[in-house]
């Protein structure tokens, strides 16, 4: 049997399954759980019913306003500039996949779009555009809607969407955790009329931490605590992240040093001290002496083992010395979506949710026939 063959069983059997799982919980609204559909999406479909959402019904991409974009974007302003290289790299593991990347806020509202977007095909026209709501209240079960009610990380295959309308998409998506442990937006790879790829589940996920470190590392701080267990090499995205100031208390961490810690989500991790079963001074010395990983004692009982690196002298640290300007971070966003449209300011204008004119004004160019 080819290899085609057998992928065209595989997704038959698949689309066959969400089917039946939709007749079991969206036609006969069965209370029970059901055996073909993941628990997340299982919820979220439960949910969509209670509010009075009917699967059938039509859908729409609604823009918030004009002002609320305007805040939504300018209170995520932290979040769009540890996410914009973290995508550009991950854009190239789906290259030829027709799968692009959309960033939202908590609230699910769109704050960027990345990749090669089809703006001939309505669907892809219609939500990925910076402004559009993308909740589970106003578009039902997708991969944003569910991973921020959801909080995990989840792959979506087209019936498992809600209504009948978004059927022709596919998409992965992950939280992304804030330094204070709150949860700050989410990462979503879609498709539209595309082959189903779970693996972006695991690729959106691995993207979602790296933003997550990196806006650890723009929080001001002194000493930068890199660590995981002993026998693991630090390095990595896997490794916890815990930014002190210069009287040793937290000023952000990633969701990994928090598991580590002991620390439930939402919880402010206070003093380094209170987790740390040693004098803090002796990592100061030893960032400022450029000495290796130490084994370091929690008040637990466990151990962990912990690089620690002085803002003064780390790389990774010095990140939070270079904050973008607004200004300039509208400009890039405005001109990379012209980038995007070939240098249709129209179409730029309409994927970003703003006049033509803006699009001009921003760019410092003379519209045509000025």
């Amino acid at each position: 049997m080819t290899h085609t063959t057998q992928e065209g069983l595989t997704s038959g059997h698949r689309l066959a399954q969400i089917e039946q799982a939709r007749r079991a919980v969206l036609d006969v609204r069965d209370p029970t759980a059901c055996p073909w559909l993941a628990a997340p999406i299982d919820r979220s479909w439960r949910r969509c019913l209670d509010m009075g959402l009917e699967p059938g019904s039509r859908v729409q991409f609604e823009p918030v306003t004009e002002s609320s974009r305007r805040r939504a974007q300018e209170a995520s302003l932290p979040l769009q500039q540890a996410a914009a290289p973290v995508i550009r790299s991950m854009s190239r593991a789906m290259l030829h996949t027709r799968y692009f990347a959309i960033l939202t806020d908590a609230q699910g509202i769109v704050i960027e779009v990345n990749g090669p977007v089809d703006r001939h095909h309505p669907a892809a026209a219609a939500i990925a555009r910076v402004g559009v709501d993308l909740s589970e209240r106003a578009v039902g079960t997708t991969a944003i809607g569910t991973v921020l009610a959801e909080t995990q990380a989840l792959w979506l295959h087209r019936g498992e969407h809600f209504f009948r309308d978004n059927s022709i998409f596919s998409c992965a998506g992950a939280p992304i955790w804030g330094p204070d442990g709150l949860c700050v937006g989410m990462l979503d790879l879609t498709g539209v009329d595309v082959p189903e790829q779970p693996a972006l589940k695991h690729l959106v996920s691995q993207a979602s931490r790296s933003i997550e470190n990196a806006l650890v590392l723009a929080r001001p701080h002194r000493l930068l605590l890199r660590m995981n267990w002993p026998g693991r090499v630090l390095g990595d995205d896997s490794d916890g992240l815990v930014s002190l100031d210069d009287d040793g208390h937290v000023t952000g961490l990633n969701r990994p040093a928090a598991d580590m810690l002991g620390l439930p989500p939402q919880v402010a991790a206070g003093h380094a001290s209170t987790h740390l079963a040693l004098p803090l001074s002796s990592l100061f010395d030893a960032a400022r002496h450029h000495n290796g990983p130490v084994e370091v004692p929690l008040w637990s009982g466990l151990r962990l083992q912990v690089l620690a690196q002085d803002v003064r002298f780390s790389p990774d640290a010095a990140l939070s010395r270079h904050a973008v300007p607004l200004k300039d971070v509208e400009t890039a966003l405005i001109r990379k979506a012209v980038e995007d449209a070939r240098g249709n300011v129209m179409e730029a204008a309409r994927a970003l949710g703003i006049s033509r004119a803006t699009v001009y004004r921003k760019l410092g160019r003379k519209r045509p026939g000025t």
